[in-house]
């Protein structure tokens, strides 16, 4: 199962039993929505008890699968713990083994301790591709293109843009194929760096749009805020205290409802489970106590231009928000 789009953990149990069930040419006997999350349980474990003997279940990028919070727990950590305990409680009589697959290296990070006890993985860990590699992976793909239309810059810039954001062979090809559709559209006889470059900006923008658009006004306005501090920085980083002050700057100007400071950081972790951010929590001192330290893994700027996409950001104006958050670091 694909977890990017399933949203809830009642979801990612229903669709389980419909690949169950369409595997083995028959139909879920429970509905999709109006029924508590036991009986979508006991109906996989019906289907998987009276059909086989061993099953495995492979949850590609589980990371995605936040869902409804739950004492700070992701619902990818509440289905990693019902999976791996279920053949232990005899819910399931076939033996069980999970997969689990994901970019998120730190993802384990944010599993909780009943499931850290029943599901205790063997890591398998794959390598990012390096420039080199990347290069490679793209010439063999050059034959997308006609015959000469590339100049010889074009799949090392490529390469370099995509080995920055975590050896990503996927960005690379997505990068090549934009350049090219953007060389296309303005009549250019080759593919030129300048192309790439605009590629790389608009490959950038669409991802932060696809993760964004699905996330709460609050959501957004936690990460708008910490952009908008580390795009002052420089260093690509915001620490959770000023990014903290410049959230309520922007709940006060909106006239939104304002949160604690807790929340706010907490739905800042919840933003790591997209790959948009990584958190760090760092010491001031002996005396001075930590803080928490966001990471962008998407150029803030970038982040900030796809956010003010949305109308209720209007009222925010760029020079006063940069001075706000120039005050706020400095403090």
């Amino acid at each position: 199962m694909n977890c990017q789009n399933v949203g809830t953990i009642g979801s990612a149990v229903y669709e389980l039993a419909r690949k169950v069930a369409n595997d083995i040419g028959t139909t879920v006997e429970v509905p999709e929505h109006g029924v508590p999350n036991k009986k979508k349980w006991r109906e996989l474990y019906r289907l998987i008890n009276e059909h086989y003997d061993t099953v495995v279940f492979i949850l590609d990028e589980l990371d995605m699968l936040v869902g409804r919070r739950d004492k700070d727990e992701p619902a990818f950590s509440r289905l990693l713990y019902q999976l791996s305990r279920a053949g232990s409680t005899d819910d399931i009589t076939a033996q069980v083994s999970v997969t689990a697959i994901t970019n998120d290296t730190k993802m384990m990070e944010n599993v909780g301790s009943r499931a850290l006890s029943s599901f205790t993985p063997e890591d398998v860990h794959f390598s990012d591709y390096d420039a080199t590699q990347l290069r490679e992976i793209l010439r063999a793909r050059k034959d997308a293109f006609h015959e000469d239309t590339l100049s010889g810059d074009v799949i090392p810039l490529a390469a370099a843009f995509a080995a920055q954001t975590n050896g990503d062979a996927r960005k690379a090809i997505d990068l090549m194929r934009t350049a090219g559709s953007i060389a296309e559209k303005t009549n250019a006889d080759e593919v030129r760096e300048q192309h790439v470059r605009e590629a790389q900006d608009k490959v950038e923008k669409n991802r932060v749009l696809e993760v964004t658009r699905g996330i709460s006004t609050q959501k957004k306005l936690c990460l708008f805020a910490t952009a908008a501090v580390a795009r002052e920085t420089g260093t690509g980083a915001a620490k959770s205290p000023p990014g903290y002050r410049v959230y309520q700057y922007l709940t006060d100007t909106l006239d939104s409802e304002q949160y604690h400071q807790e929340t706010y950081v907490n739905k800042m972790k919840e933003l790591t489970t997209y790959s948009l951010v990584e958190t760090e929590r760092k010491s001031q001192g002996p005396h001075s106590g930590s803080y928490l330290e966001f990471t962008f893994g998407e150029n803030p700027e970038t982040i900030i231009e796809t956010l003010r996409e949305d109308s209720r950001l209007d009222d925010v104006h760029d020079d006063e928000l940069r001075s706000v958050v120039n005050a706020q670091i400095n403090q």
